[in-house]
């Protein structure tokens, strides 16, 4: 599967670890520029030193999600590097559990700032290019969360539910611009995501249930791949995937 991903220039927010890493290696192996975004600046730094020195296009920038300039500046450097983007994968994300009683004030306002405000920064930077371009793929990353509200996940699950509203706008509103939208919910996958849980019981509980079930991030990987690797007229909207033991 790489005849619709080769030459693509596809920039990935939350490149430094788990889904965003394990995408970046993928579609650079299938002959995508892979342009890496992150705050982890050694990070993606490596990463993207390894891709090149394995023959692959890449490129790392420093990027806080959460400023719309620094998103803007990732696109542009993209543009400037590689001539256009054809995807902009909003994958940047946190998920710090906790019951609402317990009011993690600071942490939901973090969540609303990097969960949905990094996926609109990502998307008002990319559009301008894919609309000048006529073309371009937007892909961003919901949840399992985002179909089904738990305890204690009622902030994060909120997030999620908004990236697919925003999806759905935004897969309505850019059809005059031959661009593609895609929003795909992963379930239970191994990341470093459980880290960012700062109430110890939620995380210890959560990290021996997601143990025993959790698929690898190579699988979200491959979904992205499917999404972008279809012919431009087949638009891929909405992708929901679990491991097969995943209840929820």
């Amino acid at each position: 599967m790489s005849q619709g991903i080769e030459n693509k220039v596809v920039v990935i927010t939350g490149a430094s670890s788990g889904l965003g890493e394990a995408t970046a290696r993928h579609l650079a192996e299938r002959g995508a520029s892979v342009i890496l975004g992150a705050r982890r600046a050694d990070r993606i730094a490596a990463l993207a030193e390894e891709l090149i020195a394995r023959g692959h296009k890449a490129k790392a920038v420093r990027t806080d999600v959460t400023d719309r300039h620094q998103v803007r500046n990732l696109v542009d450097t993209a543009v400037n590097a590689f001539g256009r983007i054809d995807v902009m994968l909003n994958n940047a994300g946190l998920m710090p559990l906790a019951p609402l009683e317990r009011l993690k004030v600071d942490e939901w306002d973090r969540m609303i700032d990097v969960n949905i405000k990094g996926v609109l920064h990502g998307i008002a930077a990319a559009l301008p290019h894919m609309k000048a371009q006529k073309s371009g793929h937007i892909i961003n990353v919901s949840s399992v969360y985002g179909h089904v509200v738990d305890p204690g996940a009622t902030v994060y699950c909120a997030t999620k539910f908004a990236v697919r509203a925003l999806s759905e706008g935004v897969r309505k509103e850019v059809k005059p611009y031959n661009i593609r939208t895609t929003v795909i919910s992963p379930g239970a996958v191994s990341t470093e995501l459980l880290e960012h849980i700062s109430e110890k019981d939620i995380q210890t509980g959560t990290k021996e249930f997601v143990s025993k079930i959790a698929i690898g991030a190579d699988t979200f990987a491959r979904t992205v791949a499917f999404a972008v690797n279809e012919p431009d007229d087949v638009d891929i909207n909405e992708i929901l995937f679990r491991p097969t033991a995943q209840p929820v």
